[in-house]
């Protein structure tokens, strides 16, 4: 009698198990990824929030602005500061890593935000730790008056803002900007920053041209181009 061989396959019941769980294995993905987003998003809402925290209980506690308060008026109320400004009354100055870098080390030694910074005069690089806070990205947080952020209407004016630092993900600022401000990058309080290195921070607050669409009208963060280097600042 013959060898018959039946051949074998999946039933339609077990290719719908082996569907329904790949399905729950990508919305399983998608979720942890939008969780992760969203976890992103209010770090750097958070870390915002404390530095405007800190900024402001020192001017009511010193009657002066941090960073910009002279190092041998400044020393005299809090121990060990080593840097400090002009005491013009403004975050302003040339260069502005100066009065930007002071800001850090008065308000930790003061004890208004965490972290041991030691000031200094020029650029932090990657393996500087104790320059200035980062965010959740690696990037550089510095706050100082400056015009390096995107206005259409006109040349911005100065103005103290917050560089919330480089490398975020077009995603996760376009988020940030739907959830604390109107989430458009050329309006409100949360704008795109500069696009070149000429600004006052140099690459530390340059954006990437490929954040915004500014074919559309009004400009609108370009998430489909994915890009991850983006940079935006919050103008107080």
């Amino acid at each position: 009698m013959p060898n018959i061989r039946r051949q074998q396959g999946f039933t339609l019941v077990e290719m719908a198990i082996v569907l329904v769980i790949i399905g729950l294995l990508l919305g399983g993905i998608l979720k942890g990824q939008e969780l992760i987003t969203s976890a992103r998003v209010r770090n750097i809402a958070d870390q915002n929030s404390g530095v405007q925290a800190a900024y402001y209980g020192f001017i009511d506690r010193y009657r002066q602005v941090p960073g910009d308060w002279s190092k041998d008026s400044a020393v005299k109320s809090i121990p060990g500061v080593t840097h400090g400004g002009d005491s013009s009354g403004r975050l302003d100055g040339d260069p502005a890593w100066k009065e930007g870098l002071a800001l850090w080390e008065q308000l930790s030694k003061s004890g208004f935000i965490q972290g041991n910074y030691i000031g200094g005069d020029s650029e932090p690089n990657q393996d500087d730790v104790n320059l200035a806070p980062r965010n959740a990205f690696n990037g550089f947080l510095m706050l100082f008056s400056s015009s390096d952020y995107y206005d259409p209407a006109s040349s911005p004016s100065e103005k103290l803002n917050l560089v919330l630092g480089a490398g975020i993900p077009v995603n996760v600022v376009a988020e940030l900007d739907r959830k604390i401000d109107d989430g458009l990058p050329q309006s409100g309080v949360v704008r795109q920053s500069v696009t070149t290195a000429s600004g006052k921070f140099g690459k530390v607050s340059k954006s990437t041209t490929d954040c915004v669409d500014t074919g559309s009208t009004p400009p609108i963060w370009d998430i489909a181009k994915n890009e991850q280097n983006c940079n935006a600042v919050y103008l107080y």
